[in-house]
């Protein structure tokens, strides 16, 4: 089976913590801090390689992360940063976000490489933390945490028009017939399990990208037999070609045909139902007496909608050279510039994480907490007023001090130093 959509876990790299460490050597007692910064977690990239057509790759294995950034030293050292890892998809790849099935990357067109999820950076070694009035910070900043996501891969066929239509009607024919295509024709219904690109290349005229997009059948929309797979191959392409079985030589009513596959448009996506589409009326080869009668009742209906329709023989080439040059005609007058889908999902708006180094230690009876951004918020925060209180309360909390307190055995009444400040703590 084509393999055209994949879940997988992704997780960037977690920057390596910054070191606490203080200089030590002969004749150097008292030496200053001097830990080094942690590396930066490794990216986690998605790169288009043009030699692969499906994701069936990410069909075996699920989990892939990139690496993580190594721990800061002593001596100032700096610590290792972890490697990046880049998954190649096909081109046409898109990149969802699992639960919400917003648009994270659209792998087509000029974007072909795209940092997903950035990882971590290094934290801060205790050296930068000295102060006039913190000369030995006990504290370095741990390094920032791996982002994870699970996605949905799907691929998205990237073609200027579609042959659409029920199974078995000549879709296949038609295109090994006017393209470098070699698709497997059969005379079985839901011969073709994948979509088949190719080049139609017209004389005097521009040529154009088909893809055969495989049978549809009624309740495809819902999901019915291979519907949803087929469908997304639709999205892309910017013009249709509706080929029917003109013959009816399956007992089938060309006219019934139409509205049918339309209507399974339109229950999918009824963006893609209002684009340009034309009737390829195939099979003529087989209509015995009269064939204008057939043809007739096709144009009669869909004519005065603005639908063409052109009669032609997948078999004999009857009619496929005006059928394509009308085509090309159409695109002509149609934006060149391909159909992206826009990033809905941006990772580093949507995957906040905190930054805020702090110590808790034990002195005796005093529970003593430090950190650089506490003794900034301490130097802005009036604590005397009722607001500012409660922003100082909040600010404890969300940081998670409150709660590595209780972790550290602290109990109601027990007194909590915050450099100038020292209080007693209560619940």
């Amino acid at each position: 089976m084509f393999a055209d959509r994949a879940k997988i876990y992704i997780r960037s790299g977690k920057g390596g913590d910054g070191h606490c460490s203080f200089r030590r050597e002969l004749y150097v007692p008292n030496g200053g801090p001097d830990g080094g910064d942690g590396g930066k977690g490794g990216d986690l990239i998605f790169e288009v390689d043009k030699g692969l057509n499906t994701l069936a790759d990410y069909r075996h294995r699920r989990k892939y992360a990139a690496g993580d950034g190594e721990q800061g030293g002593k001596r100032r050292c700096h610590g290792k940063d972890g490697k990046d890892l880049v998954l190649y998809v096909p081109e046409g790849t898109v990149i969802k976000e699992a639960s919400s099935g917003k648009v994270i990357a659209d792998m087509s067109g000029e974007n072909s490489r795209q940092v997903v999820l950035k990882g971590g950076k290094g934290g801060l070694g205790n050296q930068h933390f000295a102060t006039a009035t913190m000369q030995v910070p006990k504290y370095a900043q741990p390094g920032q945490p791996a982002k994870e996501l699970e996605v949905n891969l799907e691929l998205k066929v990237i073609a200027d028009v579609g042959l659409i239509g029920f199974p078995n009607v000549g879709k296949s024919t038609l295109l090994s017939r006017v393209t470098n295509a070699d698709p497997k024709i059969a005379n079985y219904h839901f011969t073709t399990l994948n979509p088949n690109l190719g080049v139609v290349d017209l004389e005097g005229a521009k040529g154009f990208v088909m893809a055969d997009i495989p049978g549809l059948i009624e309740g495809a929309s819902e999901g019915v037999g291979l519907g949803h797979e087929f469908l997304r191959h639709i999205e892309r392409t910017k013009m249709m070609i509706h080929v029917v079985d003109a013959a009816g030589s399956e007992g089938r009513d060309p006219v019934d045909d139409v509205y049918k596959i339309n209507a399974e448009l339109k229950n999918y996506n009824p963006e893609i139902a209002e684009r340009p589409q034309v009737i390829a009326a195939n099979k003529t080869d087989l209509i015995y007496g009269d064939d204008e009668e057939q043809i007739k009742r096709l144009k009669d209906e869909f004519e005065p909608k603005g639908i063409h329709v052109f009669p032609i023989s997948g078999v004999s080439g009857k009619g496929i050279s005006e059928l394509l040059y009308y085509v090309s005609s159409q695109l002509e007058k149609m934006d060149d510039a391909p159909v992206i889908f826009e990033q809905e999902f941006f990772p580093e708006d949507e995957l906040i994480y905190e930054d805020l180094p702090y110590t808790v230690e034990k002195d005796g009876d005093v529970y003593v907490v430090e950190g650089p951004k506490i003794e900034k918020m301490l130097g802005y925060t009036n604590l005397d007023s009722e607001k500012g209180f409660a922003f100082f309360q909040k600010f404890l909390k969300d940081t998670g001090i409150l709660e590595e307190l209780e972790a550290s055995g602290i109990q109601e009444g027990d007194t909590v130093k915050m450099y100038g400040l020292q209080f007693d703590y209560y619940k």
